[in-house]
Order: structure tokens, then sequence, then C-alpha cells
């Protein structure tokens, strides 16, 4: 764990997200640094206190590089190949996760993805509480170290969001559809209200809360979705004609009066919107499982994504011993009605795991 006279942090990339987490860090007590591809911006954000000098410190132990997709991983390989700290976690915030981790295989980088944005657009948008209630998505692979895990785990934990592990390419294939095609079609029911609303002004004005709620996102920073949207491209198509189809059936159904169709589709959507997980953070009743592990290549990733799939929050890891040689142990935190369940999950999968 990083104690707290090693909390230096490096920020890459200074917009929303870069300038959010410089003042995220900060309320948290890191010396932030950062630097921006724009002079003037890193310019404003050491003029607004989100870092306090450009340049890194030596023993910087935390960059976080919040680029856009197409150039993290570019970044980070130039990054890590200059860091002097072996202790030191890279990680980043892009959108996009597969083409990023197979192009950086080093066991001091941990890919991420906060759920997190605004419709409000770089540096005068930043807020040091944009990520509490988020989910942030880590994709540990083979080469992930139990100790980068936890730290980092832990980090974002203090930033107040909810951190799950996937695995990289079922992060693109899923993100498609929770946040690449919504923007997509928010951008394009926005552009079609605009269509109308050059013949008929009023339209604008009968804009009520479910459209302003579905299209707040077409608002967002133009500047970080064409990287991302054409990384993930394959996904992204997928999900667009599976939609084309439904909206297809839907057309039919109107065009020849089936109701039952109409309603059936009303109230599936209803039922699925209401079984959306809530986002509390904390639980008064935490059980705590013991799981031994061994020093083996994607022992840690199993684990966390294991919990992922079974949707139980682990709310806090810690390595109970500096996993060396043959084996280790990993402590885990998780709501205690999900402490069974997942203990028995893991026991099917070969480990052992104690319960307190």
């Amino acid at each position: 764990m990083i104690s707290p006279n090693s909390r230096r942090a490096h920020v890459v990339g200074l917009g929303l997200i870069g300038s959010s987490l410089g003042l995220a860090l900060r309320e948290q007590g890191w010396l932030v640094t950062g630097v921006d591809i724009d002079p003037t911006v890193t310019e404003a954000a050491l003029a607004a206190g989100v870092i306090v000098a450009s340049e890194p410190h030596d023993e910087t132990s935390l960059v976080v590089i919040a680029t856009p997709a197409s150039v993290v991983a570019e970044t980070a390989q130039k990054i890590l190949a200059a860091t002097t700290n072996p202790h030191a976690i890279v990680t980043d915030v892009a959108g996009v996760k597969g083409t990023i981790v197979d192009a950086v295989a080093d066991p001091r980088f941990l890919a991420g993805h906060p759920m997190a944005g605004s419709e409000l657009r770089g540096l005068t948008g930043a807020r040091a509480d944009l990520f509490r209630g988020c989910t942030w998505v880590l994709t540990p692979t083979a080469h992930t170290k139990p100790e980068t895990y936890g730290t980092l785990h832990g980090i974002l934990r203090e930033l107040g969001a909810n951190v799950v592990a996937v695995d990289a390419d079922d992060h693109d294939r899923l993100v498609a559809v929770a946040s690449h095609v919504p923007h997509l079609l928010a951008g394009a029911l926005m552009n079609e209200a605009s269509r109308v609303a050059e013949q008929d002004a009023i339209l604008l004005q009968l804009a009520a809360g479910g459209f302003r709620d579905m299209t707040r996102v077409a608002a967002g920073d133009t500047n970080i979705w064409p990287d991302v949207l054409f990384e993930n491209r394959e996904a992204i198509s997928q999900s667009l004609q599976a939609i084309e189809e439904r909206l297809a059936n839907l057309s039919v159904a109107l065009s020849t009066n089936d109701h039952d169709t109409i309603v059936g589709d009303l109230l599936s959507a209803a039922s699925a919107r209401r079984q959306l997980p809530g986002r509390a953070l904390h639980s008064e009743n935490l059980a705590y499982l013991r799981v031994a592990v061994s020093d083996q290549p994607g022992v840690l990733a199993a684990v966390t994504m294991l919990a992922s799939e079974m949707l139980v929050n682990i709310y806090d890891i810690e390595i109970a011993h500096r996993i060396e040689g043959s084996s280790g142990t990993l402590l885990l935190a998780i709501d205690e009605r999900q402490a069974e369940s997942f203990r028995d999950a893991l026991v099917e999968r070969g480990f052992e795991v104690g319960h307190e």
C-alpha cells in the first residue's frame, strides 16, 4: 500500500476527467502534478489549484493517463520506460480497453475506466466529487500483481467509486451497450429534434424531462468520443444492428395495430429499468473472506472478475501478507448477505477460503 508520505500523483491530460481526478486526489491529501498537450490548459490547471506543478516528482507513485483513447498505449509505454520508481502504478481512464491492454503488457500498468462524466467540458467542468457513486472498471490481466490491484482499488474507493473487475474485451462489448450506443442514440434523437424544429420551433419548448434526460449526454465533449467509438466500432455496430431490429419490430407493431407487442415491450423495459442496481457504496454489515492464492499468473483476475460476474461488490481488498514464492492471501470485504454464495463459488473453482 502507498504510505501517506508517498502520495504523489501525476495526471496526463487535464480535461474534465483528468482535472476532476486531480481535484479528487488533492482532496484526499495527494500532491498532484499534471500536464496537458495544450500549455494554456496546464497553466489554467495550475492557477485553479488542480495541480501544483507540471513536472512529475521523482517519487511519483501513481500516474493516470487521461488522454484520448488512441494515444493511451503509446503514452503508457513512454511513461513506463521513463519511470524510475519500480513500485509506481500507471493507469488510464479511456472508454475502450481491449486494444490498450493488448499493447501494454507491463505489471505496473492496470487499465481502468470510470463510468462518470458530465455535459460540461474540460477544466471548467471539473469537480472533486465527480467519481462518488460511479462504477470504476479495472481490467486486470495475467500480468497484474495483487499488490498493484489492491493499492489502486483502495485509492479509487477513497474517491468514492465502486470498483469492479472485468476482462478488457468483455468491458468493450458491454460498455458498447451501456455507454457508447446511448451516446450515439442521444445524438441521433437530438439531431432529429433539431431538424424538425427548423420548421416547428415550438418543438424545443415541448421538450420535457424525458427528452432532456435522454439527450443530456449529447452535450458532452465531442473531442473524446470519435477515438472511443472507432476503437470499439465492432461491438458498437453489433449493438446498433440489434437496436435497429427492435425499432423495426416496433414500427411493424404500430402499423399493424399490434397492441400486445407494444405493451409487452413497454412492460419488459419498465421491469428491466427497475432492476438496475443501486449505487449505495456503504454497507453496515461486512463480511471478510480470506482467499489463499497461488503465485500464478491470472489468479487475482480470476477472483476479482468472479466477483463482478456475481455482482458482488468488493468494498475493500488487502494483501494480508506479501505474495512471494508459492502462496499468499487476499482479504476481501464484501456484503455479508453475499458472503456465503461468493465463498461457495470460489471453493468450486478450487480456492481455499476462510470466513471471518
